[in-house]
């Protein structure tokens, strides 16, 4: 530089404040435009223009709202303020001029912004014939650069032939040149002259290859290229431009980008990974217009959104679950019971770290077995909350295709991951608390067999590496705690059924749906209807009303459903400004329920011969059965059996047994002569659009025809149940505490159940079994006795008995 252009310059001051800049670097001599934001850089300014209107423009390494010393380059521009204008917003926008390069000495203030005491670094000047050849190469090449790039404007070439120093020469190509921030500084930084006239001949250079090669590329195929691969050119073409701007916001390639990182960071297993890696490339070399852009897109979504590796699970208090469980339901204590000695045992392996690949010690899934509205879903709501786990749930019933659990092949438009995936992706934890409800009503059909699909899923030994068909590589599944519920266990495949353990739930007494009532549904439904605690008062003969008149079912939602409308009425009633408590009564009841749906009919039904109650297990619960027998004197001849009510082959079987056994014994039970010869028996069970079937109707269907053909009528206080056999043996059934309780509910006070059944009693709740009387019977010998009670039966003859002991018969 000349000592004319020396003398130009304005005085530096040894202390000036510092702004620092964000992916901007200002050289001497140019002139630019700057934007202050912030309350520190606004104060800056203002402070500046009161002073000498200069200011050390430092470059900023980081985003930092207010930088510290050392996140500023030493090396900066002397700048000098030539005009401000205030925005709306309250920031400053102004010209800057760099005037001369300078370093910081030492910083002597922070706030309210930084300033320090700078000194001036002037650049190595040199001469000679090589340096003025650095100089003229340099001002051509960058003139050639201008010419050939349309986003230059040409007044850059007629500026470099007006400017005869070197150093002014390098600085106004370095601002205008399109290199990185980072080089910008490292220019800046340089000492010598002639290094910056190098590096920068060296990046003009970089620059005129790739604006030759573009033109070259674009002359030899603008004549071949279709509308597809020009339109590929010109995205290639702006990529290349925003790279070397360091502005690329292509939108698919940022895309790209994220995806990518997102890989990077994820825990994933090698072989996801390798894939994840070998799809994220075509993806970067596919033109977006391509179909198979998408779907590789949405691949990559779908795996870089599943939480590989992610655990929400927290250390298990026992006590705290079991108190959890005791706070969300009454009674259930052999469940709860179960649920805690899992998590025990489940807390036993986290604190020893036992192997997680010791399949043979993993602990069972649970099947919660019961009829609708017994708090199986409910449950494991509460498992979760007492793990800290994410609760996910879904729902299988009438799923028919096995891709609902394992996923569709990608190749298929609209394809997507299985429902266990994408629950996963929903709970945001690869170990969330995972319910499959309605586990029982999964369906087969032509598009396969989805309980099929499931074995993989509840197979501790295989669920580490569920592979979902959408996705192609394994998840690790075991972390995951599953829970199953089904209203019955009879339709699960055999192969299913074999990996969990069913935990059974029966429903509910009078007294424990009263007391479910009082803690869970009413205030659940006093915060649903806007009403505060102590409003509405519900006497308990109102609701064992509603549980015996309305609500005759296992479960409590039919009960909540009534409890609702109660509310209703009572909130109707303070809205219209009745004081509080509004306490109800038979009358709202009527009006909010409407009259009662079932009645005492036990006495009516049965008060006539050839009628008997039996007891039925169905998936809502128990159920009481009527069993209807007539005779009829058969035309033509011989007698016929019928069966009538929508009977199965099962139970079909056991009435042929039944009417067996008596013609075969009717002399010895006190049946007279003839009393079922040549007569068409007519069996009957009410409500025939039900389908029904099972042998526990055996003895129910013997005592109905025995009451038929001795015309006299059964006891109406006894219900039944058990198998009855060709040679009148009784043998075990099923569902004894749920048949119990429907007669329970149904105002029965004697039970007869076969004797090998009585152990089974055990799991009736201690109330029922203190207002019921249990009578266990080995034979259909007994079982007519116990139902005629008036008449003494005669002795049995030895052989009669399968066992070889006398026993009384019937008179």
């Amino acid at each position: 530089m000349s000592p004319a252009a020396d003398r130009e310059r304005p005085e530096i001051p040894k202390a000036l404040p510092l702004l620092p800049l964000r992916d901007a670097v200002v050289f001497p001599y140019s002139v630019v435009p700057l934007i202050a934001i912030g309350e520190s850089q606004v104060r800056l300014v203002e402070d500046a223009m009161r002073g000498s209107r200069m200011l050390g423009l430092f470059l900023q390494n980081g985003d930092a709202e207010k930088p510290s010393p050392a996140d500023l380059r030493t090396t900066g521009t002397a700048a000098v303020v030539h005009r401000m204008t205030r925005r709306p917003d309250g920031a400053l926008q102004m010209i800057v001029q760099g005037i001369a390069r300078i370093r910081i000495s030492r910083i002597t203030q922070m706030e309210p912004y930084l300033s320090g005491l700078v000194e001036p670094a002037p650049e190595q000047g040199a001469e000679g014939i090589e340096f003025d050849a650095l100089a003229n190469t340099a001002r051509d090449l960058f003139q050639r650069l201008v010419a050939a790039s349309p986003q230059m404007p040409n007044a850059l070439g007629d500026a470099l032939s007006a400017i005869s120093s070197p150093l002014q020469l390098a600085y106004l190509i370095a601002s205008a040149l399109p290199i990185s921030t980072e080089e910008r500084q490292e220019i800046l930084e340089l000492d010598s002259v002639a290094e910056k006239l190098r590096r920068l001949v060296s990046a003009i250079q970089r620059q005129l290859a790739v604006a030759e090669l573009e033109h070259r590329i674009a002359a030899e195929t603008e004549q071949h290229l279709g509308k597809q691969q020009r339109e590929h050119l010109l995205r290639e073409r702006l990529r290349t431009i925003q790279r070397e701007l360091g502005e690329d916001e292509d939108p698919d390639r940022v895309a790209v980008e994220d995806l990518r990182k997102k890989i990077e960071s994820l825990p994933l297993p090698e072989e996801a990974r390798r894939e994840a890696e070998r799809e994220l490339g075509r993806l970067a070399r596919m033109p977006p217009v391509s179909a198979e852009y998408g779907m590789i897109r949405a691949w990559l979504d779908w795996l870089t959104s599943l939480p590989w590796g992610k655990t929400t699970a927290v250390p298990i208090d026992l006590k705290k679950a079991r108190q959890i469980l005791d706070e969300d339901h009454h009674d259930l204590e052999k469940i709860k019971q179960r649920i805690v000695e899992s998590l025990a045992v489940k807390k036993l392996r986290e604190e020893r770290q036992q192997a997680a690949e010791d399949d043979s010690a993993r602990e069972p899934i649970l099947c919660l077995v019961g009829p609708p509205g017994v708090g199986k879903t409910s449950l494991g709501q509460s498992i979760a909350r007492a793990t800290g786990r994410q609760f996910v749930r879904i729902s299988l019933g009438g799923v028919h295709d096995e891709a609902e659990i394992r996923g569709h092949r990608r190749t298929y438009i609209g394809a997507m991951p299985g429902r266990i995936v994408q629950a996963l992706r929903r709970a945001g934890s690869s170990d969330p608390v995972f319910m499959l409800d309605e586990i029982d009503k999964l369906g087969a059909s032509y598009h396969g067999d989805p309980a099929a699909a499931m074995l993989e899923v509840l197979d501790p030994a295989q669920n580490r590496t569920f592979t979902d068909t959408y996705l192609g590589v394994p998840f690790d599944l075991s972390r995951v705690l599953f829970l199953c519920t089904a209203n019955t266990f009879d339709t699960i495949a055999a192969p299913l059924l074999d990996r969990m353990e069913v935990v059974p739930l029966s429903g509910y007494t009078e007294d424990e749906k009263i007391r479910i009532a009082r803690s869970h549904l009413l205030p659940k439904q006093l915060r649903a209807h806007g009403l505060r605690e102590g409003e509405v008062q519900i006497p308990d003969e109102l609701l064992r009303r509603v549980i015996r008149e309305y609500t005759r079912e296992a479960g409590v939602r039919g009960l909540e459903r009534a409890i609702a409308a109660l509310m209703r009425k009572a909130a109707l009633r303070i809205g219209e400004g009745a004081s509080a408590p509004v306490m109800l009564s038979d009358a709202d009841l009527k009006e909010a329920l409407g009259r009662p749906r079932f009645h005492a009919e036990l006495t009516e039904r049965v008060d006539r011969p050839g009628v008997a109650t039996g007891l039925a297990w169905t998936p809502a619960g128990g159920d009481v059965l009527f069993v209807e027998a007539t005779l009829v004197a058969a035309t033509g001849g011989g007698g016929t059996l019928q069966l009538t009510g929508m009977l199965g082959e099962v139970m079909r079987e056991s009435a042929q047994a039944a009417l067996t056994f008596l013609r075969s014994n009717g002399a010895r039970l006190g049946l007279t002569d003839g009393a079922l010869d040549g007569k068409t028996v007519h069996v009957h069970v009410p409500a025939g659009a039900t389908p029904k079937d099972g042998p526990s109707a055996g003895v129910t269907i013997l005592t109905a025809l025995a009451s038929a053909a001795r015309q006299r009528p059964v006891r109406s206080d006894l219900a039944m149940t058990g198998e009855i056999t060709l040679r009148g043996k009784v043998l075990p059934v099923g569902g004894i505490k749920e048949k119990v309780l429907a007669a329970y509910r149904a105002g029965v006070k004697d039970v007869l159940l076969p004797r090998l059944n009585e152990p089974d009693l055990e799991d009736v709740p201690e109330e029922v079994r203190r207002t019921m009387r249990f009578t266990p019977v080995d034979s259909a010998d007994e079982v007519l006795r116990e139902a005629f009670p008036e008449q003494a039966a005669p002795e049995l003859e030895p052989e009669a008995c399968e066992t070889g002991e006398e026993r009384p018969s019937l008179q």
